[in-house]
Parts: structure tokens; C-alpha cells; sequence
């Protein structure tokens, strides 16, 4: 059983804070902390789809980046298939960066405009197997190309020839030429069209049943995470406020959080959207260099009571599918 199984990714209370002075202090000024991430812990196992969803800012592609150690994080543990990773080399991330790959989320600004598609795809290849024959490179390399839906014709083209969809599924490619064990997707379907955003999520799905993936998906749209994801993150200024199995967030959500978000989803049937029931957030997203006391979500929360500006809530669990960190839930 999944649960049982040992998790290739285990991330506990990882924690990415910055330095930030502002424009107008002045020089001898302390720098005041940016919390992006605060305390955030997760397992993912093989095959397994982890979505992370949350407004614009609340750190969802920092922490993307954290797990990845493109961005040093501040505190925490990041154990990769029983290795411990914080801290560790330059080289160590790189031997283990074969197995764990990234796609961005604006498809064509993540490619060099300089290179052709066969070496844009074939770069990790080069990196990472360096004594590969050239041959075996664009053996490899083409049938990539014909797995996410592109043709060998268009092997000696550069990015600005293509179309957003395309230049995802040229992402998608050059992320999956190692077969790796995990992909990070990092908001990969936002820049898209409705229907392209289809056929990217379809592709994925696709892949990681015939290659064993596990994805951490990120998004901002709870729709769109519906159709990929296993269980769901829910994230709000650096916090986990709730995670729980795909079905059973859906139907009962725990979080006051993730109730908004999920009224906000559009019903396709006019008649159902004219009576659904929007429960709207007031007030912006509280900068994360001054975040409330307490619970961080209790300024916008309409449930918030005295004791929310006094205790921190911790993720706990409610039952065997779901835990959410509100004390009222």
C-alpha cells in the first residue's frame, strides 16, 4: 500500500525566509524577514500526483524552488529516496537532479531562443551523460519528441516557431529525457488556452502511468488541479492551512480557505452558477514581511474568533483522509 511504502520525497517544516530592506530606510537600517515559506511539510510517493494550490504570493513556486535547492531554504529537512539533502553539496544536487525535474510555468520563456529544439532537449542528456554517443542522443531525443506529441520534422526549429502548447510539450520533453522519478510542475498550464490547457494536463496524466511518475502540480485554480492530483496542499501566506485526499476535499472541505476557493470554482450549468453560493474573501493578501498574528488567514477568515489572534494553529489531522490547520475546524 502506498501509505506503507517508504515516500521518495519527504519534505519536514521547511522554512525559505529573505532578507529584504526597503526602498526608503535608511542605510544603517535593519533588514526586515520576508517569510515565503514558513514551515511547510509534505510526503509524496511513487506515482503519487501532489497538488499545491493557493492565491498568486502565497509561495507555492518558491517552495517549488526550495525542494530543488535553486533557492537555499532557511530551516527545515528535505529527505530524497532516504538521503538528506539539506545542506548538502553542489555535487550531491546534481547527481540527484537526474532523478527529480522541473517544467516552468511560461513555456517560452523557459527555453534559450538561441538553441534548436534538439539540443534545447537534448542539453540534459549532455549534462548529465556527457559520454553518450551523439547518435544514441537524437535516437533518444526524436522518440522523446513523438511521446509528447511533436514531430521529428521540427527537431531543427527554435522556440519562436512554435506555439505555446508546443513549446509546453517541448518542456515537458526535455524534463522527461532523463526518466525521472519526480517532476515538479510549476504552474504549467496557466499561460495556456482553456482547451491547450486539456491537452497538457491529459499528456502528463498519460505519462505518469507509462513511466511511473510522481508530480507535484502546482496551481492557483482548484479546477484545474481536480483532474491530476491524488491529494491537494492547499498553501496561504507561507502556511499549509489544509491537505486531504482529492475526493474528500472536494466534498468536505475543512479549511474556511479552501471553502473560498472552492466557491469560486464556475459551474458550466448557468442555472446552478445564478444559486451557488460565493463565499468571498475580504480585504488583500497581508504582506509576508508583516503577517498577522496568530493565524495568518484570520483577517480575511469570516469564522476568526478572539482566540485566532493568539494561538498559531498546527496541521492536524481530522480523520484518516484530511488535516487542516484552523482551530475551529
Amino acid at each position: 500500500m502506498r501509505e506503507a511504502a517508504r515516500p521518495i520525497l519527504s519534505v519536514r517544516d521547511l522554512k525559505v525566509h529573505f532578507k529584504v530592506k526597503a526602498g526608503s530606510a535608511w542605510p544603517w537600517s535593519p533588514a526586515r524577514t520576508l517569510k515565503a515559506v514558513d514551515g511547510v511539510s509534505f510526503d509524496i510517493h511513487a506515482g503519487e500526483t501532489l497538488g499545491v494550490v493557493g492565491e498568486s504570493g502565497c509561495g507555492k513556486s518558491t517552495l517549488a524552488r526550495a525542494v530543488l535547492n535553486l533557492i537555499p531554504a532557511t530551516a527545515g529537512s528535505i529527505v530524497w529516496m532516504g538521503q538528506e539533502m539539506t545542506g548538502a553539496s553542489s555535487q550531491a544536487w546534481l547527481a540527484v537532479r537526474k532523478d527529480i525535474q522541473m517544467i516552468f510555468q511560461d513555456p517560452l520563456a523557459s527555453l534559450d531562443p538561441r538553441m534548436t529544439i534538439a539540443q534545447i532537449i537534448a542539453e540534459p542528456l549532455r549534462t548529465h551523460h556527457a559520454e553518450m554517443p551523439d547518435d544514441e542522443v537524437m535516437k533518444r531525443v526524436k522518440a522523446m519528441m513523438t511521446r509528447v506529441g511533436l514531430t521529428t520534422q521540427q527537431i531543427n526549429r527554435y522556440p519562436h516557431e512554435f506555439s505555446g502548447g508546443q513549446c509546453q510539450r517541448i518542456g515537458i520533453a526535455r524534463a522527461l529525457i532523463l526518466e525521472p522519478k519526480l517532476i515538479i510542475c510549476d504552474e504549467p498550464v496557466s499561460a495556456l488556452d482553456v482547451s491547450i490547457q486539456a491537452q497538457i494536463i491529459n499528456l502528463l496524466k498519460e505519462l505518469q502511468k507509462s513511466m511511473g511518475l510522481a508530480l507535484i502540480f502546482i496551481a492557483h485554480d482548484l479546477a484545474v488541479v481536480k483532474h491530476i492530483s491524488d491529494r491537494i496542499l492547499v498553501m496561504y501566506l507561507g502556511h499549509e492551512m489544509e491537505v486531504a485526499q482529492k475526493k474528500t476535499l472536494y466534498a468536505t472541505p475543512r479549511h474556511p480557505y479552501t471553502q473560498a476557493l472552492l466557491s469560486a470554482i464556475p459551474i458550466p450549468d448557468p442555472a446552478l452558477e445564478r444559486k451557488k453560493l460565493i463565499q468571498l474573501l475580504h480585504g488583500d493578501l497581508p504582506s509576508p514581511m508583516d503577517p498577522p498574528s496568530g493565524c495568518v488567514f484570520r483577517t480575511r477568515c469570516p469564522l476568526a474568533i478572539a482566540r485566532c489572534a493568539q494561538e498559531v494553529p498546527e496541521l492536524r489531522r481530522l480523520n484518516a483522509q484530511s488535516e487542516a490547520a484552523c482551530l475551529l475546524a
